[in-house]
């Protein structure tokens, strides 16, 4: 993600509690915490909202300094340390209050004649370290990051089911296929494969409805073209690279081989046991045992027949 982090003061915010987690939540509940609550504030779900959009990306710049080690340790350090001063500073009466201001008036008259005091270049160098952290991140981006705002718009998608305009075809579960190719678990590059490399790959051969990594695992994805051609044509030509090829399954009510020409429906013929012994067996046996298999085989198939969405739960 490179949007820019300078726009929010991570040093002000308590992004603990802005997520709704303690501060000892691992890395996994600190994603959980995140999708739940990015996908009720996601902008494209509040339109009339005009805070949507920032309180998302406060969400998301949340989750790309609590998901990093480094940064995560700095950013503690200084708010525990604005935790303790607030704590102290609470417990101290009007008297002792007092005292405390002008020691430390006191104080800043000696850090102008002899140099900044221990005290306050310690609480300087935490936050300072906390910006390095924060510019660190900003500079690389987050892959993690990317990929959890990319789970919550797959999310939003799936769950507005917005319908197809007249013009175009409803999707009809033919024209998905179930993509599989060789990665090790913890591989972060996904074996060659990761959602924006499997994009343009799969781009090539027509739009797209929706393709989806599959979170739990490396090594499946699912892709949904708008169109059957598309479809066929990159079950048959795409292999993926050398090093690591690509297998297509079809999924859906479509075979694994080309469609063949249908053959017209024969309507069965029965026999008439009221007729003689030598009338009945001049029916032909093709008719009295028609080949249901192959005229049902190619019964056109309905809108009433198409699915309403993809079923994504054929990943795994």
């Amino acid at each position: 993600m490179k949007t820019n982090m300078a726009d929010l003061n991570m040093q002000d915010v308590d992004l603990y509690e802005l997520l709704g987690i303690a501060s000892t939540s691992t890395v996994s509940e600190v994603k959980k915490a995140y999708r739940k609550k990015a996908l009720t504030c996601h902008p494209d779900k509040n339109p009339d909202n005009p805070r949507a959009a920032e309180l998302f990306h406060q969400l998301s710049k949340a989750l790309e300094i609590l998901i990093d080690e480094q940064a995560r340790a700095a950013y503690d350090k200084v708010l525990n340390g604005k935790k303790a001063a607030k704590l102290r500073h609470r417990e101290l009466d009007e008297k002792r209050k007092k005292l405390k201001e002008d020691l430390e008036a006191r104080e800043r008259s000696a850090t102008d004649v002899n140099g900044t005091s221990t005290k306050k270049q310690d609480t300087k160098t935490d936050e300072e370290k906390l910006q390095a952290e924060i510019e660190r991140l900003r500079k690389e981006g987050s892959r993690q990051v990317e990929e959890e705002v990319e789970l919550v718009r797959q999310q939003l998608l799936q769950d507005s089911k917005i319908p197809e305009t007249p013009e175009e075809p409803q999707s009809n579960g033919l024209n998905r296929l179930r993509i599989r190719w060789k990665a090790n678990k913890d591989d972060p590059n996904n074996g060659g494969y990761p959602y924006d490399t499997l994009l343009k790959i799969m781009s090539k051969y027509g739009d797209i409805v929706a393709l989806v990594v599959s979170p739990k695992k490396n090594g499946s994805a699912l892709v949904e073209f708008k169109t059957k051609d598309a479809t066929d044509t990159a079950f048959t030509l795409e292999k993926g690279f050398l090093s690591n090829p690509l297998t297509m399954e079809r999924l859906g009510e479509g075979s694994k081989t080309n469609p063949q020409e249908p053959e017209a429906v024969q309507t069965p013929k029965y026999v008439d046991l009221t007729k003689t012994d030598d009338t009945r067996n001049a029916a032909p046996a093709s008719n009295l045992f028609p080949n249901y298999t192959q005229s049902s085989t190619h019964v056109p198939v309905t809108m009433s027949n198409f699915a309403s969405a993809p079923d994504f739960s054929q990943l795994d």
